[in-house]
């Protein structure tokens, strides 16, 4: 084996094959930013073998203070192609770049060419699709996410937890250029997030699958928290307000509306559904035929309960899908079950 990976052949439990498998593992990166900026370096001289990176974004001085694997001389040039020039000056693996932005018409082709994806992302939109997409082309998914001081590191796993049973709705958080961030911050969970990444590979150690790691840099400590898949998210609706995905099959003459966002329902939708999503719905609710029936439904059957209390406080007559499309796709149509 190469000399450069002794001191990692060396360690109890890893040896030549833990490296073989490393050399023949295909790992794709939602940006290189700062978070990417850890993750790549790390992986290329830990010897794995085909690296492909996603970022349409190009070098900003602002960034260059977490973002490490560019410099000074990068700035307006492409992260993509200023990342790859890093990488292979540390290792010369195999590296693919894709100076595009993830979308919901490119991610199940990306991820479909990977053994596991790394989402390095900074926003709550191209998490969740990252997310979604991991879980239908069936491929783990290492993601983190840092906000000032602090970050935090999981593992979704196809049959496993996954982003949204911990985190059901996008939540609030400031964006780096507004709310700021410690760099080393990012290089914690950035090196966490690697270290999962080799762990999935090599199949040494225990991953975080259904347990998220926090970091606060501030006093130093880091916290763990378990999680579990939702099978189906509780009801708090009386039951006539909800349908379940039996019946919802049997109905005709009803309108369905799709409360998530429009890229999750390019993903996978209900045939015919209007999608409006959540947010949008009280703006045009009052548009809506009033003399029709409607079923709401979302993900896995959160959103749809605000969705229904909206159509309901207009007057309209209306029920949400119990345990959203989730659901759906795990008792009517198994084509849509790895959404």
């Amino acid at each position: 084996m190469d000399a450069r990976y002794s001191r990692q052949l060396v360690l109890p439990g890893f040896g030549e094959a833990a490296q073989q498998k490393l050399g023949a593992a295909r790992v794709l990166v939602i940006g290189a930013g700062g978070l990417g900026s850890s993750v790549l370096p790390a992986l290329a001289a830990a010897g794995v073998g085909t690296i492909g990176i996603v970022d349409d974004d190009t070098v900003e001085l602002s960034n260059l203070h977490r973002q490490t694997i560019h410099g000074t001389a990068d700035v307006g040039s492409p992260k993509v192609a200023s990342a790859k020039t890093s990488i292979l000056a540390i290792n010369p693996v195999s590296v693919t770049t894709y100076e595009e932005r993830l979308t919901a018409d490119n991610a199940l082709e990306l991820f479909a060419d990977y053994d596991l994806v790394v989402d390095g992302s900074d926003n709550f939109e191209t998490r969740y699709l990252a997310n979604d997409a991991a879980h239908i082309a069936m491929v783990p998914l290492v993601w983190g996410a840092v906000s000032q001081y602090g970050g935090q590191v999981s593992v979704a796993m196809p049959d496993g937890p996954n982003y949204r049973d911990l985190f059901p709705e996008p939540g609030d958080a400031l964006s780096c250029e507004v709310g700021g961030v410690l760099p080393t911050t990012v290089g914690v969970i950035g090196s966490i997030m690697a270290t999962e990444v080799l762990k999935l590979i090599t199949g040494i150690g225990d991953p975080l699958i259904g347990r998220v790691t926090t970091y606060d840099a501030k006093t130093g400590r880091f916290r763990e928290v378990e999680y579990r898949a939702s099978v189906e998210q509780p009801s708090v609706m009386p039951e006539n307000d909800s349908v379940t995905p039996a019946e919802l099959a049997t109905m005709t003459g009803i309108t369905l509306i799709d409360v998530r966002e429009t890229w999750e329902a390019e993903i996978a939708a209900l045939p015919g559904a209007l999608v409006i999503p959540l947010g949008a719905l009280p703006e045009v609710v009052g548009e809506l035929p009033t003399d029709g029936e409607y079923v709401v439904y979302c993900h896995h059957g959160v959103r749809s309960l605000s969705g229904l209390h909206i159509l309901q406080h207009a007057g309209l007559r209306a029920k949400h899908l119990a345990g959203g499309i989730d659901a759906w796709s795990k008792t009517v149509d198994p084509e849509m079950a790895r959404y």
